[in-house]
């Protein structure tokens, strides 16, 4: 399975771990809003994505003026690479409503930013192809099936509701440990080069639902 260009960098690192336990190359902290029209309609996911300062230091490596932290419009085109290319793996954002598949839209208002340590954000707007009431439970997890990519939820507030209706109420169902055999499965697929057979990454998701009057 082909990662998106702006993934890329960060498999170097396999040429240096292969030795090592199975593990993910690139580290997600997410953040995210569920947004609601003024009709109470679900229109999408707002994500916030950060990225860990070894990705962060490949993907500007060369951007920037006089080593100085790069700016949003020095950043565009990585951000524009990234929404082309994340269309190809869902979005890696997986989302339910009513028990029904939710799709998305290609994403909107994408841009990456730097802080000053340098460590990069992707921020986008994740419309559904079509709103949805909000009277059905709606649900989404963000992970990579093959476990290229650990995205985990930030600690403090990871997930809101943006202009939630009253009464709605937002829960995060945490995953269940692995089993011993998924433990063994893991490992035996870093040595097969991670064949994406195995959904990992969806075990490892947690799930954020959203439930209105």
């Amino acid at each position: 399975m082909k990662l998106p260009k702006l993934l890329i960098p960060a498999l170097l690192t396999l040429a240096w771990t292969a030795a090592a336990q199975a593990h993910p190359h690139v580290w997600v902290a997410v953040r995210s809003e569920v947004v609601f029209g003024k009709d109470g309609n679900i229109l999408g996911v707002r994500h916030a994505w950060e990225f860990d300062e070894m990705y962060s230091a490949f993907a500007i490596q060369g951007v920037g003026k006089d080593g100085k932290t790069p700016t949003r419009a020095e950043l565009d085109p990585f951000a524009r690479t990234a929404v082309e290319s994340l269309s190809e793996f869902d979005f890696f954002t997986y989302a339910k409503q009513g028990g029904a598949k939710a799709t998305f839209k290609p994403p909107q208002d994408a841009y990456f930013e730097a802080s000053d340590k340098k460590v990069v954000t992707l921020r986008f707007f994740l419309p559904l192809e079509t709103p949805v009431p909000a009277r059905k439970p709606f649900s989404f997890q963000v992970y990579d099936p093959t476990y290229f990519v650990s995205f985990g939820l930030e600690k403090r507030d990871p997930v809101k509701l943006a202009n939630g209706p009253a009464g709605c109420s937002l829960s995060l169902v945490e995953p269940a440990p692995l089993v011993a055999t998924d433990n063994q499965k893991l490992s035996e697929a870093f040595f097969q080069n991670m064949s994406p057979g195995a959904d990992f990454g969806m075990k490892l998701a947690t799930r954020a639902i959203v439930a209105c009057p």
